[in-house]
């Protein structure tokens, strides 16, 4: 009987310290400090961010327009071998999808209808559209009216649309979205690409529309013009003032600037195209970007006593070669080893908090000397607009590193022996294009592939996939292939293939 009433009140003691615990449990638990909500602004900061360029453009982009390359395979193959590396060509598309548009799709769903915030879904309209024409202009036909769906819709499996069906409506949200930007609103100060200055956000659209319109100019030239003419009148970029620009910092670094100053720092050169072009026109801008290290016989020797910043000294790496065979050419060469080769100043050009440019004025001003070549714009004068992208893109380099600033009397001796020349328009002004978008190597491919200038050599490697031909696209994550298997499968049957050498949309053989 003792022991029954023992284990009597032994449970009616635990009882009373259960409910005695449950009393005030929820909110003792909760942490009262900790965020429930983040203001959106942040978020479209989050995808401004990481719309800097992976550090996988440098095996890519950069490579195929000859302006980059390493001799080393394993994760560095890629156009250097013009070989389909899905290790690398994935990271454009993951980097973006799921940190850039993942960020705006949410921006855009949390301030539709709302009047207060109306500025601010305006800017991330804005952004994502730049970032689905990179991404459509990488891949060809890709997720895009339910990309990115998957959280705010929980779609998860999304249909991939046509780049036809695409780029009208890239062109259409960046018109309206620049036009609804209103500077009686909101002010979005924490916005970290403009500061939420509505005037330069509309420059900027209307800029990226501008370049959307240029891309149409071999599918169809009446709407080519109409867009671009459209856009310009709208106003666009240009001054460097309003360049549209990811200014890195010691807690937010560069990708590119990270590949370039660790593990790979002795294993990506300056091209022999592109530093010849540069040096036969006595270009100023190479002392600016390249640096030799004279002697070099491996990377730990490549240090600041032997490094050379005289056009005189750069020799660029030939195309088309391993390591193998840049190793048993480079003493033929009069050079010590392949780590003798230029590089590109990557303690000024690609420091890791080198900023990264999307749209500058001096791209624009090269598209409008085009434009207004072909009578697509009825204002200014081609050779003022060429002139004028020239010089944006001379000042510019000097927000690189004060050591890259270009002399102002340099710009003016470059500017007088390169005058402008109509018969040769498309030429001169892509080549100038192809140097004012080094860095920017989606951009600069992109053009390339438009206009087929500069007159580059295919890749002479042997081997190669697309043999005596260039990349023109870049092939889906194996990701989506086993995942979203129907919906990417149904696209690479209508683009006829998932390979290196399919042309997308607007990239028509001449």
């Amino acid at each position: 009987m003792k022991n029954f009433i023992k284990h009597i009140c032994l449970i009616a003691a635990m009882f009373v310290i259960t409910i005695s615990c449950d009393e005030g449990f929820e909110e003792t638990n909760t942490n009262k400090t900790a965020a429930t909500a983040i203001d959106p602004a942040f978020q479209l900061n989050n995808a401004v961010i990481n719309l800097s360029f992976p550090g996988s453009t440098l095996v890519y982009e950069i490579c195929i327009i000859q302006q980059i390359v390493s001799p080393n395979s394993g994760v560095l193959a890629g156009a250097n071998f013009n070989v389909d590396n899905r290790d690398v060509t994935e990271d454009l598309w993951q980097a973006y999808y799921r940190n850039v548009v993942r960020n705006t799709r949410d921006v855009i769903a949390r301030t539709e209808g709302d009047a207060d915030r109306s500025n601010l879904y305006n800017m991330a309209r804005i952004l994502q559209a730049y970032v689905f024409m990179i991404l459509t202009d990488t891949y060809g036909d890709i997720p895009y009216f339910q990309g990115g769906t998957g959280y705010t819709s929980q779609v998860f499996f999304p249909v991939y649309d046509a780049q036809e069906e695409i780029y009208p409506d890239i062109i259409s949200e960046l018109e309206a979205a620049a036009a609804a930007l209103s500077a009686s609103g909101r002010i979005e100060t924490a916005d970290i690409l403009y500061g939420g200055d509505v005037n330069q956000w509309k420059k900027f659209a209307n800029s990226l529309r501008l370049r959307a319109g240029m891309r149409l100019s071999k599918v169809s030239q009446s709407t080519a013009q109409t867009v671009v003419s459209s856009a310009f009148q709208a106003g666009v970029i240009l001054d460097n003032a309003d360049n549209a620009v990811m200014r890195h910092s010691d807690n937010y670094t560069g990708p590119v600037g990270n590949t370039l100053n660790s593990t790979e720092a002795a294993n990506f050169y300056m091209t022999e195209p592109f530093v010849n072009h540069l040096k036969n026109n006595n270009d100023p801008r190479l002392s600016s970007i390249a640096v030799r290290y004279v002697g070099a016989k491996s990377g730990p020797e490549q240090v600041a006593d032997i490094a050379s910043t005289d056009p005189e000294d750069q020799i660029g790496m030939p195309m088309g070669h391993t390591n193998a065979t840049i190793t048993a050419l480079a003493p033929t060469l009069g050079l010590a080893s392949f780590y003798d080769f230029t590089q590109i100043d990557r303690k000024r050009m690609t420091s890791t908090t080198a900023p990264v440019f999307f749209v500058t004025a001096a791209q624009t001003l090269l598209l409008l000397a085009e434009a207004r070549e072909r009578g697509w714009i009825n204002a200014g004068a081609a050779s003022d607009y060429y002139e004028d992208g020239i010089r944006a893109h001379m000042e510019q380099l000097e927000s690189y590193h004060p050591n890259s600033a270009v002399d102002p009397a340099d710009i003016d001796d470059y500017i007088d022996a390169h005058p402008y020349n109509p018969a040769n328009y498309l030429e001169q002004i892509s080549n100038e294009y192809w140097i004012a978008s080094f860095l920017n190597g989606p951009e600069a491919w992109a053009n390339f592939r438009r206009t087929e200038f500069p007159d580059l050599a295919p890749n002479p490697i042997p081997g190669s996939e697309t043999p005596g031909a260039f990349i023109r696209r870049l092939t889906y994550p194996n990701s989506e292939i086993s995942v979203n298997t129907d919906n990417v499968n149904a696209a690479i049957a209508r683009m006829n293939g998932d390979k290196l050498n399919v042309r997308v949309w607007w990239d028509i053989a001449n």
